[in-house]
């Protein structure tokens, strides 16, 4: 379909504050989807890199991941990031103490600080910006979710629940989107016939 980089939200950082119950079952989904993601990396050459704060999980979580993102660091075909422990932000935050530890330690002039300074520090780095933000389960809100990194991007928005989101909404969101004019923000103008 023409998908070079996806980007899933699949742990927020606000995430930890459900029940015990449900944060054990997704660590243990997540101990079990890390290893099955190393099949689908080699079958699609699919480069992966876990964005957000990984130091709040168990260390074989952990483990899982520095291995996972070592295994697929050449793969090129596809580039997809799971966002895990990630906020928003949590990431600026993040970023803006990177920044200012460069300030400090003389690598970077604070008059030299500009948008593209800045997006050196993010989780999303090296990165393209999202062109479109696919919104399930009806929620129209952004959920402290890539905050920086949304400013141009397009929205839509479904009711279809993410399990059951499959390959053919997916063909819907995209047809969405590429009836949209990106350079002027608006609907594309249908074509006459002349």
């Amino acid at each position: 379909m023409g998908v070079k980089y996806l980007t899933v939200y699949a742990f927020s950082t606000e995430n930890w504050k459900r029940s015990r119950e449900e944060v054990d079952g997704l660590m243990k989904l997540f101990r079990s989807y890390l290893k099955r993601c190393k099949k689908s990396a080699r079958k699609n050459n699919m480069r992966v890199k876990i964005i957000g704060d990984p130091s709040a999980f168990a260390p074989d979580i952990q483990e899982s991941i520095r291995d996972l993102e070592e295994y697929s660091k050449d793969f090129d075909h596809i580039y997809f990031q799971i966002a895990l422990n990630y906020g928003g932000r949590d990431e600026l935050v993040r970023a803006s103490r990177k920044l200012a530890q460069a300030v400090k330690d003389g690598q970077i002039a604070p008059e030299e600080i500009t948008e593209e300074t800045l997006e050196q520090f993010l989780d999303t780095a090296g990165i393209p910006d999202p062109d479109l933000l696919i919104r399930t389960s009806g929620e129209q809100r952004l959920s402290n979710y890539l905050l920086w990194q949304l400013a141009y991007t397009e929205f839509y928005f479904t009711d279809v629940p993410w399990p059951d989101f499959d390959k053919a909404e997916l063909e819907k969101a995209i047809a969405k989107y590429n009836e949209r004019d990106r350079r002027y923000g608006g609907v594309k103008e249908e074509k006459k016939n002349v």
